[in-house]
């Protein structure tokens, strides 16, 4: 499969072009209209420092309907203790950044390089990116973030400074998403950690079928609240 060269027009191949590994196209832009697309086509960027934007959309697809999470019962334990305030697009800003420090304090690498920080920010600011944030003693110590386009949200990464922080922001994203009847978290890439909380692998026919259908419903534009 060839991989396409993005010109300045703001157009995408169609998704069932991508190579097996799940790359689309090459090159474009970060900006706002740019990425609504892209998101709105099942496609999302990902790339490393010092290499041209990249454009994926993999096949399978990993996803989690809101009504088949399933926490652990340790989890499930760890949330009735309320040892986290859980907030909604309070830090968006420092949750995307931190989500990148970590990564690197890892040494795992990151995609959330600057021009994808400075381009996410753009998205929140215009109101189609969300951060779900958890707090300790009024310390920032877990959250996650990603875009909501019609009633899908698109996972981009979490982060935790404290342990399980990240989980307890992730269950509280999904008991908003079931009260504005969202219809299913894209979670792109598959781990097992996700699977274990309910997440499944579809074909990307189906994730796109999906897609198009929650794409007709209003979006949940705009700061979020808890």
């Amino acid at each position: 499969m060839p991989v396409y060269l993005l010109s300045e027009t703001h157009r995408f191949p169609n998704p069932h072009l991508a190579t097996g590994e799940g790359l689309l196209a090459i090159g474009g832009d970060l900006s706002v209209d740019r990425l609504l697309l892209a998101y709105q086509n099942g496609i999302f960027p990902w790339f490393s420092e010092g290499e041209p934007i990249l454009w994926w959309s993999p096949d399978p697809r990993l996803v989690l309907f809101p009504h088949e999470f399933k926490p652990s019962k340790s989890l499930q334990k760890i949330m009735r203790r309320s040892i986290f305030d859980i907030t909604l697009d309070q830090a968006f800003p420092e949750v995307i950044r931190e989500c990148a420090k970590i990564r690197i304090e890892h040494q795992e690498g990151t995609w959330i390089v600057n021009d994808m920080i400075d381009a996410y920010c753009q998205l929140h600011d215009s109101g189609f990116a969300h951060s779900v944030e958890a707090w300790q003693a009024g310390k920032l110590v877990g959250g996650l973030y990603g875009v909501s386009l019609g009633r899908c949200f698109f996972g981009e990464s979490m982060f935790s400074r404290v342990s399980n922080a990240s989980k307890v922001a992730f269950a509280g994203l999904v008991d908003f998403l079931k009260l504005q009847a969202f219809d299913l978290i894209d979670c792109q890439v598959t781990t097992r950690h996700l699977i274990s909380l309910g997440a499944k692998e579809i074909a990307r026919e189906s994730f796109l079928k999906l897609l198009a259908n929650s794409l007709r419903k209003s979006t949940c534009q705009g700061r979020w609240h808890a």
